[in-house]
């Protein structure tokens, strides 16, 4: 098993071209900064691991709901807007 180094952030756009390349997709629809917002307060409000799974998840809703920009926008405010209401409606547990 190997050991991966994290991506440095000035590397972002060059992965972002490969994964879209090999996804069929332009680079220019991807909104990457909406996505690592989304990421970030999922990851703050929720939890860690549900960060990637909610970035997923707004691209599925937005490409059933049509695919435009303004589908991935409005995938990305309903998750942001669940993320920051979530510690109000789901106190943590204690340990």
């Amino acid at each position: 098993m190997s050991t991966s180094t994290p991506l440095p952030p000035e590397a972002l756009d060059d992965w972002l071209a490969v994964l879209a390349a090999g996804l069929d997709l332009d680079p220019a629809d991807v909104p990457v900064g909406v996505l690592l917002d989304v990421a970030r307060d999922v990851a703050h409000g929720v939890a860690r691991p549900a960060a990637p799974l909610s970035t997923f998840l707004v691209g599925f809703a937005a490409a059933r709901n049509g695919g435009t920009a303004a589908d991935v926008e409005q995938a990305s405010a309903t998750a942001t807007r669940l993320a920051l209401d979530w510690s109000s409606t789901h106190p943590a547990e204690p340990r």
